[in-house]
């Protein structure tokens, strides 16, 4: 089973929101690339006609990238629709007749947690889970007791090697490049810890609100919609130790090996911020508590980072939507020429979005006959080109059997194990004004190792800095 494709891609809650916005484009592009050739199968409540469903796949692609005349008409001629109640056994018996001879299937359950096992129990009882994989959308739970319990609840019908939980992040070309640059470069191996590191910064900036998901995101806030998978999976892919072999679960071990160390969180750690305005957005309560920024200060207890901090914040309604980090390095022992403050010492800066680069900040003298220096960037800019969507990517390794890309359940429940002391209203909410860059408790929470580090719209130039 491990080393063969899937024979059917069957997606649960065809006619929700996420397959209007990811998975029919990213089924289209696989299409257009080649890499697609299944019988394609959309569940859903709605009592729909598969005509229909044709239709919101169209609009689908109007809407996220366009219709490519070709691709569509084989994705469209791929495409099934079993309509049913997920509760009703008759619903997994119809989409158990859509198979026909497939006996390999993928099954994508784009649809609420709470449904999981629902679904789960229907395929089993209509004989529709043997040899098949699993695709589950984060969030992972609410916390770490819910984490495990939905853990338990897919193990009753998958095993853990079937169950590909997908984190839309970790597919992003960037953050693999982050992996790549770490591993493929001997030259930062032997500065990559504590006696040249000083400090670590994770910025993810979004210069716009929520967007009319106010609903969603009081269930939600920024520290689990962000903060427990996207940046402690950046944290450790920064912090992990190279991996013993080239195969899947030899990465995956390192990144649980790294989630493991991570000191877990308490309230002293975490500033909460609330964008003024957030509680006039529908769906959310008048007297709200959920953040919509986070800062935090994470220690990494291992010989290698012991003693440095990992500052990470994210918020809505900053003055720029960027993703990047900043390793400082620590400044020379001694002032040979001229005094170098703590800010002005070297760094790497990997900016993630909008655009990709990677820098390096040193020092060269300044013109002139005083021996004074100034700080230059060396940038690589990496080419745009044509890269996958992370959908289309993830989609196409879950389809081989491909686990790289994907969260293992241990590394789940050791994330949440991090954040798991600070949720709901752990510590207090502050106020910030849009387009600022949060609360300034935020900055009292770095100031015993310095200042944030904010991205500007873009801190390369390619003109000035080539």
């Amino acid at each position: 089973m491990a080393n063969l494709n899937s024979d059917a891609f069957v997606f649960f809650g065809a006619t929700g929101d996420l397959a209007y916005k990811q998975i029919f484009p990213a089924l289209q592009a696989m299409i257009r690339h080649g890499r697609f050739d299944l019988p394609i199968i959309g569940v859903a409540k709605s009592s729909w006609t598969l005509d229909q469903l044709r239709a919101r796949a169209r609009e689908s692609l109007e809407k996220h990238g366009g219709v490519d005349p070709a691709a569509f008409a084989v994705l469209s001629s791929k495409l099934q629709y079993v309509s049913g109640d997920y509760s009703s056994p008759e619903t997994f018996r119809n989409l158990r007749k859509a198979l026909g001879g497939a006996s390999r299937p993928l099954y994508y359950l784009a649809i609420p947690p709470d449904l999981f096992a629902t679904v789960a129990e229907g395929l089993a009882s209509a004989g529709c889970d043997k040899n098949a994989r699993v695709i589950v959308e984060k969030p992972f739970g609410r916390d770490l007791a819910s984490a495990q319990s939905l853990n338990k609840t897919l193990r009753k019908s998958f095993p853990e090697s079937s169950i590909f939980r997908i984190d839309h992040y970790l597919g992003k070309e960037p953050v693999q490049n982050l992996l790549y640059f770490r591993f493929a470069n001997s030259f930062l191996e032997p500065i990559w810890n504590r006696n040249y590191v000083q400090s670590v910064q994770i910025t993810m900036a979004e210069s716009f609100g929520v967007q009319g998901r106010g609903l969603f995101y009081e269930e939600a806030g920024a520290i689990r919609d962000v903060v427990q998978n996207h940046m402690l999976e950046v944290v450790a892919l920064l912090t992990m130790e190279a991996p013993a072999g080239k195969d899947t679960d030899c990465l995956r071990d390192e990144k649980q090996r790294a989630f493991r160390v991570m000191r877990p969180l308490s309230p002293a750690d975490v500033v909460r911020g609330q964008f003024r305005g957030y509680r006039n957005e529908k769906g959310v309560a008048p007297d709200s508590q959920v953040e919509t920024f986070a800062a935090v200060k994470l220690h990494v207890d291992t010989w290698r980072w012991a003693g440095v901090p990992f500052y990470i914040r994210a918020g809505k309604e900053m003055p720029v939507t960027a993703t990047e980090v900043l390793v400082e390095l620590k400044r020379p022992p001694q002032n040979v020429f001229d005094a170098i403050t703590p800010s002005q010492a070297n760094n790497f800066r990997f900016r993630l979005s909008p655009e990709v680069s990677i820098s390096l900040v040193a020092r060269a003298k300044k013109p002139g006959g005083a021996m004074a220096g100034e700080p230059v960037e060396l940038v690589v800019r990496e080419s745009p080109g044509e890269e996958m969507t992370p959908y289309e990517r993830l989609l196409g390794d879950a389809i081989r059997g491909d686990a790289m890309l994907f969260v293992r359940e241990d590394g789940v429940e050791a994330a949440w194990s991090v954040v798991d002391s600070i949720l709901g209203n752990a510590t207090p909410i502050h106020e910030y004004e849009p387009n600022t860059w949060g609360p300034a408790e935020a900055a009292q929470l770095i100031a015993p190792d310095g200042a944030w580090h904010n991205p500007a719209a873009s801190d390369v130039d390619p003109e000035s800095k080539k």
